[in-house]
C-alpha cells in the first residue's frame, strides 16, 4: 500500500521535474513554435522582396538597350519599305514606258490596221458593249478535296471551278465573236495562259479568287446568244446542273477592259536564201 500511496502522491517523475528546473535556471524553456513560424515567414518575405527589387533593377538597366535595338529595327523597316516603294514606282514607270513603246510599234508596223492589231493583241484599253459572265464555285464547295467526278470516277466532285473550265469559257467567248476578254480585270492576249497551282487558278501566273468575272467586248446580244448555243456554253450549263457551279450571263451596254500589263512584240523576217554550189 505504501507503493501505491507514493505513486499517487508523486505522479510526475522526478526526472521531468529536474529537467524543467534546469531549463528555468538556464533562462527559459526555448522559443515558442508560433514565434519561430512568424520569423520564418518574415524572412521569406524579405527574400522575395529582395529578388523582385534586383529583377526590377536589372530590367531598368536593360530597358535602354532594348529600346535602342527596337528603334534601330524600326528604322531598318522604314528604310527597306521606302526602298521597296521606290522600286515599285520604278517598275510602274518602266511598265508604262514599255506599253507606250509597244503601242507605237503596233501603230508603226500595223499601218491602217494598227489600232485593230493593238486591240486584238491586248496592248490598248478598250470599251464598248459586251457581256458579263460570272462563274463561281458551288455554295457548299469542298475546299480540301482533290477528287473530281468530272475527271475520274470514284471520286466525289468538289464543286469548285477548275482551270480547264475557265479555258473552255474563254475559248467559247472568242469563238462566239468576242473582241477582247478579261478575267477579274486581267486582260487576255494571244500569249495568255490559264493554269492551275493547287486549288488556285492562275492567269499569266497571277492567282485569281472566285467568283470569276469575265468581261468580253462585242455585240452583246449576238455574243450572248452565240455563247449559250456553243459547245462551251452548253458545257458550262452542264456544270451548273450537275455540279452546282453558279453562273450568270448578262448583256452590258458598256464594259471597260484595261490593257495587258506587258505584251511582247515579235517580228519575223524571211532569211536570205544561200546559194548552192
Amino acid at each position: 500500500m505504501s507503493l501505491l500511496t507514493n505513486v499517487m502522491d508523486h505522479s510526475l517523475d522526478e526526472g521531468y521535474a529536474e529537467a524543467a528546473a534546469r531549463k528555468k535556471a538556464e533562462g527559459g524553456g526555448g522559443m515558442p513554435r508560433t514565434l519561430r513560424a512568424k520569423l520564418g515567414l518574415a524572412a521569406g518575405l524579405v527574400l522575395a522582396a529582395l529578388v523582385v527589387t534586383v529583377g526590377a533593377a536589372q530590367a531598368r538597366i536593360a530597358a535602354p538597350v532594348v529600346a535602342k535595338e527596337r528603334g534601330e529595327l524600326i528604322d531598318r523597316i522604314d528604310r527597306q519599305t521606302a526602298a521597296a516603294e521606290k522600286l515599285e514606282d520604278g517598275i510602274d514607270e518602266l511598265r508604262d514606258d514599255v506599253g507606250a513603246r509597244q503601242r507605237e510599234a503596233l501603230r508603226k508596223h500595223g499601218g491602217d490596221q494598227g489600232e485593230l492589231v493593238g486591240i486584238l493583241a491586248g496592248a490598248v484599253e478598250v470599251h464598248g458593249p459586251g457581256v458579263k459572265l460570272v462563274v463561281d464555285d458551288a455554295e457548299e464547295a469542298d475546299q480540301g478535296g482533290e477528287g473530281d467526278a468530272r475527271e475520274t470516277s470514284g471520286f466525289s466532285d468538289t464543286g469548285r471551278v477548275r482551270d480547264r473550265d475557265m479555258q473552255r469559257v474563254v475559248n467559247g467567248l472568242w469563238e462566239s465573236g468576242a473582241e477582247a476578254v478579261t478575267i477579274n480585270g486581267q486582260r487576255l492576249t494571244a500569249l495568255s495562259a490559264i493554269r492551275a497551282a493547287g486549288d488556285a487558278i492562275l492567269v499569266d501566273n497571277k492567282p485569281l479568287v472566285p467568283p470569276y468575272t469575265v468581261l468580253a467586248v462585242g455585240d452583246g446580244e449576238k455574243l450572248s446568244s452565240a455563247f449559250r448555243e456553243s459547245g462551251d456554253g452548253q458545257y458550262l450549263d452542264a456544270l451548273r446542273k450537275n455540279f452546282g457551279i453558279r453562273t450568270s450571263l448578262s448583256v452590258e451596254d458598256e464594259v471597260r477592259l484595261p490593257a495587258a500589263p506587258s505584251v511582247i512584240v515579235r517580228t519575223a523576217q524571211p532569211s536570205a536564201e544561200k546559194g548552192t554550189s
